[in-house]
């Protein structure tokens, strides 16, 4: 008679699952908002729309970390990855002046190591308190033979809600406004391939650098929208400057960008000559220092400025929106 299988033998741990949302609850529980219906652990999570809003529109957004897991598992270090996973979520959803409601993550392994899974959703509970987003729920997949040992892969995604007449969608955007731009933490989760393309000629000045969390820039930037007419956003991901801020220009249009108006960190310096990486790309591949622009009035500019700075914000004036020629808007950077 052959031996009687368990799902164990086949190499998912249901008893290791069971402990690891034992011990990621005190971490979500942090996270939560009185609209939370519930919490971890059910099948589906309730969240109610905050009655502030009178005629609400949700807005949704989901992203992964990409290869910047790769950098984690060498260095066995995975306490940030999920902010990063969390803020490619509520970054984006924040362009459309939305305040993030809840999100939920995918954490996917071949073998569930629970010390590695617990410090990943902590980084994920941690995201969400920068956001002032509930972590609701998700979902922990074992799928023996999917993964090499040790790697794991995620995925998140987050809904926020704005008042339909508080949607940004640019249209409003006109020659002569204003463009200022957020100072990045590091190259966010974006141009990793590169990246690691490049680590692997040369070892940089600092790994922190290379590996610090992106900058979630949710409470700043919604506070901002209290008090001052911003017409536009743009979250500076995958496609870099030149290939995200026209995501927010209408047509007939153009962003005009000053090349050395901001603080390039010295990282980006070092990629580019490690790399060889000609100046165009590095503009289309990463943030280069900029992780979210915002086009305003020219008259309300300083006061955005002041008002970003004393949220903690790094703030520079990077160039202006000019007319541009009929078709699909576009950046310059001169």
């Amino acid at each position: 008679m052959s031996k009687r299988l368990s799902y164990r033998d086949a190499g998912v741990d249901i008893d290791a699952g069971d402990a690891l949302v034992e011990a990621i609850k005190p971490f979500a529980r942090r996270t939560m908002r009185r609209e939370v219906l519930g919490g971890i652990g059910g099948f589906g999570a309730l969240c109610s729309i905050p009655q502030k809003y009178r005629q609400p529109v949700l807005v949704s957004g989901t992203d992964g970390v990409g290869t910047k897991l790769k950098l984690a598992f060498e260095l066995d270090k995975h306490d940030t990855v999920g902010i990063d996973l969390v803020a490619m979520s509520v970054n984006d959803v924040l362009v459309q002046g939305a305040e993030p409601l809840f999100f939920l993550d995918y954490f996917a392994c071949g073998k569930l190591e629970q010390r590695v899974a617990v410090d990943v959703i902590k980084g994920i509970a941690a995201g969400c308190e920068l956001a002032g987003c509930a972590l609701i729920g998700g979902e922990t997949a074992e799928m023996p033979g999917m993964y090499p040992e040790g790697e794991y892969d995620l995925a998140g995604f987050c809904v926020g809600v704005v008042e339909k007449e508080r949607i940004l969608d640019g249209r409003s955007i006109r020659p002569g406004d204003a463009i200022l731009g957020l100072a990045s933490s590091g190259p966010h989760s974006n141009g990793f391939s590169l990246i690691r393309k490049i680590l692997a000629r040369a070892q940089p000045p600092s790994m922190a650098a290379v590996f610090e969390p992106t900058r979630i820039y949710v409470k700043p930037v919604l506070k901002l929208l209290e008090t001052v007419p911003v017409k536009g956003l743009a979250h500076i991901t995958g496609g870099g400057i030149t290939g995200n801020v026209p995501r927010m220009l209408p047509e007939g249009t153009r962003a005009v960008i000053g090349n050395g108006s901001w603080d390039r960190p010295k990282l980006f310096d070092w990629l580019q000559q490690k790399g060889n990486v000609a100046e165009d790309e590095m503009h289309r591949v990463f943030n280069c220092g900029i992780g979210m622009v915002l086009a305003l009035a020219p008259e309300h500019a300083d006061a955005a400025t002041a008002e970003l700075r004393k949220a903690g914000e790094t703030v520079y004036r990077i160039g202006t929106i000019e007319a541009g020629p009929a078709g699909e808007p576009e950046a310059i950077i001169r």
